[in-house]
This record gives C-alpha cells, sequence and structure tokens, in this order.
C-alpha cells in the first residue's frame, strides 16, 4: 500500500473503534438499567467495558504479582491493561493513534481548530517541557501508590471490595451525574483541544506516559533516509508531536504516537519509512495497521479462550450493589 493512503486509513479505523466503543458504553448502559429496575429488558454486561479501569486493573496486576493468580472481579480489564502495553511494546504508542477513542476525538477538536484559526497554538518550548512533565508525575504517583507503597493486605482487599467491584458503574454514574467541578474541568480541556493539539493526551493523561515509556523499547521507528531527504519539513510540520523529524536519523521519542502522519505526508517515495533495527527493513503500512487491530483483538481472545475474561460477579449482586447509594458514591 502506498504511503499516502495511510493517513485516511488510520482515521477509518479510528473511527470504527470508537463506534465500537459507544457501541459498548450504551450496551453497559443499557445493563445498568436493568439492574437498577429502570428497564425490564436484559442487556449482557459488555466485559470491554474494563478496558476503562486502568487503575483498577493496575491494581489486579498488583495483585497478579502477589498471589500468583489473576483475580476473577475485572479480569478483562487486567487482560486489555496488558494488551496495550504488548501493542506499544512493538508498535510505538500506535494504540493512542490508532484506537484509543479519547485520541480520536482530541485530534478531531485540533483539526476543528486549524480550520477555524488556520493554524494550531503551541505553548512556548519551555512551558510545553513543564506541561508535559505533570503526566509523568501522575504515572509516578500512581506506579509509587499502588506497585510500591499499597501494602499487600490493601491491594486484595481492594479487589474484593463492593467498591471495585463496581468500579464500571461508579463511572458510568460519574460521566451520567458529572460534579460542577467536573464539568469545569472537562469543559475547559474540551475548549483548549481546538487551538491546542492533543492538550489531555500530551500534558495529563498518565497512560500515555506509560505507553510512551514502553514504546521506546518498541523495534519499529520512523527512519529518516539522509540521501534521499530533501529537508522540506513536512515530516516535522505533520507531527501532532512537534518532533524534529526532519532534523533526526531514527525517531525515538516516547512522545512518537506512530500515527505515519510524517510518513504519509512525505512528498519523497522511501525518504520516511517506519524500520525495524538496522533501517534495512521497513514494516508496510498495511501490515502495520492489521497488527494493531490484530494484536488487539488477539487480546480479548487470548483472554476468553484461558478464562480470564468474564466477570465472577454474580448479576443478582450487581443488581444489589448497583441500588446501594452507599457503594455508588
Amino acid at each position: 500500500m502506498c504511503n499516502r493512503f495511510m493517513h485516511p486509513l488510520r482515521v477509518a479505523v479510528q473511527w470504527l473503534f470508537l463506534f465500537f466503543t459507544c457501541s459498548l458504553g450504551v450496551e453497559f448502559y443499557r445493563f445498568v438499567l436493568h439492574c437498577r429496575g429502570e428497564s425490564a429488558v436484559f442487556v449482557p454486561r459488555p466485559e470491554g467495558i474494563e478496558g476503562f479501569l486502568p487503575i483498577s486493573a493496575l491494581v489486579s496486576l498488583r495483585g497478579w504479582i502477589l498471589s500468583g493468580e489473576i483475580n476473577p472481579i475485572h479480569p478483562a480489564g487486567l487482560v486489555i491493561f496488558l494488551t496495550i502495553i504488548g501493542i506499544s511494546f512493538l508498535l510505538k504508542r500506535s494504540f493512542c493513534s490508532w484506537l484509543c477513542p479519547v485520541g480520536t476525538l482530541a485530534e478531531l477538536c485540533w483539526k476543528v481548530g486549524f480550520r477555524l484559526f488556520r493554524r494550531n497554538f503551541r505553548p512556548p518550548s519551555w512551558l510545553d517541557i513543564a506541561l508535559r512533565g505533570i503526566k509523568y508525575l501522575l504515572l509516578l504517583f500512581f506506579l509509587g501508590s499502588i506497585m510500591v507503597l499499597m501494602a499487600p493486605g490493601s491491594v486484595l482487599s481492594f479487589i474484593s471490595s463492593d467498591y471495585n467491584k463496581i468500579a464500571d458503574i461508579r463511572m458510568l454514574d460519574f460521566f451520567l451525574h458529572p460534579s460542577l467541578l467536573s464539568l469545569i474541568i472537562m469543559g475547559i480541556l474540551v475548549l483548549l483541544s481546538f487551538p491546542v493539539k492533543n492538550v489531555f493526551c500530551r500534558f495529563l493523561c498518565p497512560y500515555g506516559a506509560l505507553l510512551g515509556i514502553v514504546s521506546s523499547c518498541s523495534p519499529v521507528k520512523v527512519t529518516r533516509n539522509k540521501s534521499l531527504c530533501i529537508s522540506c519539513g513536512v515530516c516535522s510540520g505533520t507531527c501532532p508531536s512537534y518532533l524534529p523529524v526532519m532534523e533526526l536519523e531514527r525517531v525515538h521519542s516516547p512522545e512518537c504516537l506512530g500515527c505515519w502522519r510524517c510518513i504519509a505526508h512525505c512528498p519523497v517515495h522511501g525518504a520516511l519509512e517506519m524500520k525495524l533495527p538496522g533501517g534495512r527493513y521497513a514494516v508496510p503500512g498495511l501490515l502495520f495497521a492489521l497488527l494493531v487491530v490484530l494484536l488487539f483483538w488477539g487480546g480479548s481472545v487470548v483472554g476468553k479462550v484461558t478464562g480470564v475474561w468474564h466477570t465472577a460477579i454474580p448479576l443478582q449482586e450487581y443488581v444489589i450493589l448497583s441500588r446501594d447509594p452507599a457503594v455508588r458514591h
């Protein structure tokens, strides 16, 4: 496949996955309505909704390390978490730029902003570096609190707590009934996302920070052929992470999203490619796209086949806990 088709292909994958994610959300909402007695129609709980519980997944990972067993409360969350880590290890931060629904909406915002303002605004370098540090501080906080400081007994108690059992319902309630402060913060982030590229992803997302660190070990990286490069600057100008691609021979930065924008917009065939170590073998764009999708889908398949996917929480317990105000708030 010609590299210029990679951008529309990625956008198509983004929106298909966003539609899939929204369908999961609607399905889960209908499940919760049934549990709360607000609908007589029973809809099975979609296990994939646990992908929105990264903190619970991190605690589950710590519990797995401590006990040697994957807990049955939210097993799909851990499977999805590890799958995304695996994708980032193999294919850069492609989850962020190809599959993440937040990343898709953030990209839509700054593209609309570009049409409105005829440009996107970048903070000064000193401020940009300082703001990017926030997501790493948040990551350090979560990793330190859960993986280091949280006592083994507290880990196991949290996993089996009523609070954790309906963490997915609590998440739904947060978005359905946000507080005034939450609305103000989300509103500010949305408004800033139009003039500035990827505000939340670039500055605040600890998940993205973790994936960026992992992706530094990825064997595939954007590689520039100096003998073919005409130094036009298109690659650097189209990079959503503002990386100086034109000045690099191989892009090692954890901020690289693996989005292929620089490669797709390069006017010289072969000047920029996604290559394996040594720079001899280039990864075809279609193969890269297929691997992103298949690896993510494959994670759920492995989880189902090995029996580490469906929650052990019985429906009746969901019904009781979902109606208990003391647990929900």
